[in-house]
């Protein structure tokens, strides 16, 4: 696994990934602020074909968007991103798909949980996005279409407006579907 803009701390043992996200860091292009980020940081390998991406998330979210999960991404216009985003002081389950312009999904979860599971597949093009309270029974957030291949597959988090925040991930794993 390799960074796309690497944060300043971070550190590996065993089977956790813990990352402090720098200020202004961002992944986004263009609808709805008009502006183009990709300062974000995404620790990933790259997958070919279909694949099961998983991860335990828990952080600190404190700072207006902050926000941590996994990333798909083909290049710096064409990805998705989805985990938690800090909003207004409620954590939300959030999905953002880029193909040039940005959109943005979300669910609020105002009981701001400790931590959340995250469930990529790739089938076919396609994406599934599950998300799970207690790592056991996933609900169904988002279903997209992200062509290019290769892809890289990893974790990802940033800090647009605070003044950065640090993510636990644990147990990221990728298989075959």
């Amino acid at each position: 696994m390799e960074w796309y803009n690497e944060p300043p701390s971070w550190s590996v043992f065993d089977n956790t990934i813990t990352v402090t996200s720098a200020h202004g860091s961002d992944f986004w292009r263009k609808t709805h602020y008009g502006f183009i980020r990709d300062s974000g940081h995404v620790y990933s390998q790259p997958v070919p074909g279909d694949f099961v991406c998983e991860v335990k998330v828990s952080g600190r979210y404190e700072a207006l968007y902050d926000q941590a999960g996994l990333m798909v991404r083909a290049d710096e216009t064409t990805w998705m991103k989805c985990g938690i985003e800090y909003v207004e002081g409620v954590q939300h389950v959030s999905a953002v798909v880029t193909r040039d312009y940005s959109d943005w999904s979300v669910v609020p979860l105002p009981q701001n949980p400790p931590a959340l599971w995250l469930r990529v597949t790739r089938k076919e093009g396609s994406l599934e996005v599950h998300y799970s309270l207690d790592g056991k029974q996933y609900a169904l957030l988002r279903v997209t279409y992200l062509t290019p291949e290769p892809v890289s597959v990893g974790v990802m988090c940033a800090s647009p407006e605070g003044p950065g925040f640090t993510t636990t991930f644990e147990g990221f794993v990728i298989h075959g579907a």
